[in-house]
């Protein structure tokens, strides 16, 4: 027992989240649950026969301690660690894959808060060759851990009545550095064509900022930064490209600096946000329709996945390009499962992440998702804007964020589900209420990284989406 730490057993169960573990460091977050979870995620994976793992973290300041305590809890339990210091969380997927020969996913844990405003941390957990753990495997660990914990004093306390003789287990931790593998996978995956693209690249002071400049000088591509220096307080704007709000600076730069596109990454730079050589948003499920085009005659599984959240002129265009579209859950550790599981050649959630497997291994990535439309753009004479050219067009308010308790927001989301079939709507439940209408659909949803509820809602012409989304807010007031 390290003695630098408490082993806890009393762990905020709110902070065991639908993709992860997040919460507040200082409050629900400390050194000590670092090491309690440290302790239990080493016995956890050993007990399905798994003795090493790569442990990766961002660049928030809490990372640094939340690692070192995380660290000495695996090693304790007996597992070697592959440690990666500071990465971005594609970086350490590729990690998951590299340092276990690219056959499976190796066990690990990236210690990031992703988007999340600067005093959240938190886990992003991989058990087995599974990936990224989600749902009732993340509550079925916080279950483990306090068991696990609980065990443990236990022991502790009959060796100290010398009851029994304490024999510690002693894992190792070796420094490990993917940056050049990296940077190998992403120079044998992108193809530039001949036309020069100029790109602005807002990193948001995120953990982007270790990669970005190395990535786009080993491409040859002309960019303009903008944010790219490391600053865990994220100074400039919230480190979330979906947001319009936090792309005002970028929309700017792309402008003044007459940019083919501009490119936006979030905290840990797994999202991506993409701005148009005018200086609009393009929404990623506007974005997917740009990859679509280009991809589904080149792609055997014409299934196209998407999430939730994604306007109905995604749908519409994948079926116009022969392709079956396929709505599912929103959320990083779901569709990267279901990707895999549904053998699906890209996919892409509203939120910024996307996936691609028809020439990359399934690794949500912002620069790499920047890449690919730069890649697109030098092969055609088109400007971004007129690759949307023809598409049916629909009013959408953006992703709507309520503030609600953890504790209350899915209590919430059942009285929504029995308010629609009391109706007799037309509802998709796979992830909140998803309620559809021939002139448009509501989304209500509980959100899987923080107390918030998201709604979103649409309809074919302005008045039609705004009539139901009051309907839905008024209900949730």
């Amino acid at each position: 027992m390290n003695k630098k730490y408490k082993i806890l057993t009393d762990i905020n169960p709110n902070i065991f989240r639908g993709y992860d573990i997040r919460g507040i460091y200082g409050e629900d977050l400390n050194q000590d649950v670092a090491y309690t979870i440290g302790l239990a995620f080493g016995s956890y994976i050993m007990d399905k026969g798994y003795y090493k793992c790569v442990v990766g973290h961002d660049n928030r300041d809490s990372s640094v301690p939340l690692s070192q305590a995380l660290l000495d809890g695996i090693c304790e339990s007996g597992v070697e660690v592959g440690f990666l210091g500071l990465v971005t969380t594609p970086m350490y997927y590729y990690a998951q894959l590299f340092f276990n020969d690219g056959k499976n996913i190796m066990p690990g844990i990236m210690i990031t808060a992703s988007h999340n405003p600067k005093e959240y941390n938190g886990f992003k957990m991989a058990f087995d060759d599974f990936g990224n753990a989600c749902g009732q495997m993340i509550q079925d660990f916080r279950e483990y851990t306090n068991k696990h914990a609980a065990d443990l004093l236990k022991y502790y306390e009959k060796v100290e009545k010398g009851e029994i003789e304490d024999a510690p287990l002693k894992g190792s931790i070796q420094n490990v550095d993917i940056k050049q593998e990296y940077l190998n996978l992403i120079k044998k995956s992108i193809k530039l064509g001949d036309r020069k693209i100029k790109a602005v690249i807002d990193a948001g002071n995120g953990t982007a900022s270790i990669i970005i400049k190395d990535v786009f000088d080993m491409m040859g591509i002309e960019y303009i930064p903008i944010f790219c220096d490391s600053d865990p307080a994220f100074p400039n704007h919230h480190p979330d490209p979906s947001v319009e709000e936090n792309n005002e600076a970028l929309k700017k730069a792309v402008i003044e600096n007459r940019a083919d596109l501009g490119i936006g990454i979030d905290g840990d730079a797994d999202r991506v946000g993409i701005i148009d050589e005018k200086g609009n948003m393009i929404y990623i499920d506007f974005y997917a329709i740009i990859i679509w085009r280009d991809i589904m005659s080149k792609v055997e599984n014409k299934n196209a996945l998407f999430d939730v959240k994604c306007s109905k002129s995604l749908k519409d265009e994948i079926i116009k390009l022969g392709g079956i579209p396929v709505c599912y859950r929103t959320g990083n550790s779901y569709m990267k499962a279901k990707m895999r599981e549904g053998n699906f050649a890209f996919g892409s959630e509203l939120s910024g992440h996307v996936f691609f497997r028809d020439k990359w291994p399934n690794i949500d990535d912002g620069i790499y998702a920047g890449l690919r439309l730069i890649e697109i753009l030098s092969n055609t004479d088109k400007n971004l804007s007129e690759l949307l050219d023809g598409i049916n067009h629909y009013y959408s308010t953006p992703e709507i964020k309520i503030a609600t308790p953890d504790d209350v927001k899915f209590k919430v989301i059942d009285k929504v589900k029995e308010y629609c079939k009391q109706k007799g709507y037309n509802v998709n439940d796979i992830d909140g209420v998803r309620a559809e209408f021939e002139n448009g659909w509501a989304l209500v949803r509980a959100s899987n990284t923080g107390p918030n509820i998201t709604a979103r809602f649409e309809g074919v012409t302005k008045e039609d989406m705004t009539k139901i989304q009051e309907e839905f807010m008024n209900l949730l007031k």
